[in-house]
């Protein structure tokens, strides 16, 4: 069985991520473009119902199978009963037409019934065997996605975490300046109050919102 579109866009997925350049600091994380993540997702999901009708299309052709048998049983015993109607008027070979009719119906039945039953069994092994590629085709894509998302998570969890630091290290440092200024150019007194009022202002000015950065990083 040929490659699906599913299976396609999946192996699209792993090249995408491969491709992606690595985080800084790190042999194990990428920058992930979200939009054009999300643009592969999207077009996953689009693709879903198509693959999930496709195999529809190969059930369904269990009935197909079993017409096309019933068609066949009925000409078979469509040719039997003529075959019998001849022997019948055939007034001197009577019985001997009864007898080799009665023959030609029975085989003609047993070999429909065969047939028939060949066909359920050929069309139930068709209907199995699509439901289980369906299956595993699913749970593939299910995989796969779950990954994709816990690795963009991983990163962006990460991001977060440096970006934290770094905000407090550069509020720290700040502070530390300003308190330097004032100490040089201010008497011990109003030292304190500059640094104080200092220290107040820089912890409201760098205090560090990761719901309100995640939202800011959604929008963009």
């Amino acid at each position: 069985m040929g490659v699906s579109k599913i299976e396609q866009l999946i192996e699209e997925i792993y090249e995408f991520v491969e491709s992606c350049k690595m985080q800084p600091l790190s042999s194990t994380k990428v920058v992930v473009p979200k939009d054009q993540l999300y643009d592969l997702l999207d077009e996953l999901r689009l693709r879903t119902p198509d693959e999930i009708k496709r195999y529809q299309k190969i059930i369904s052709n269990r009935d197909v199978i079993l017409q096309d048998a019933q068609e066949k049983a009925n000409n078979m015993l469509a040719e039997a009963e003529a075959q019998t109607n001849a022997l019948i008027d055939e007034h001197q070979i009577m019985q001997q037409a009864y007898y080799q009719a009665n023959e030609v119906v029975n085989q003609a039945t047993e070999q429909a019934d065969r047939m028939l039953e060949q066909a359920r069994q050929d069309a139930d092994q068709i209907r199995l065997g699509a439901l289980n590629y369906t299956s595993e085709l699913l749970s593939n894509a299910e995989g796969m996605l779950s990954a994709a998302y816990n690795n963009s998570k991983n990163q962006y969890e990460g991001l977060l975490e440096s970006l934290k630091g770094s905000l407090n290290v550069i509020a720290s440092n700040r502070s530390e300046l300003a308190q330097d200024e004032a100490a040089a150019s201010a008497p011990a007194s109003a030292y304190e109050e500059i640094s104080h009022a200092q220290g107040k202002a820089e912890e409201e000015e760098f205090q560090f919102d990761e719901n309100t950065f995640l939202d800011g990083v959604d929008e963009e």
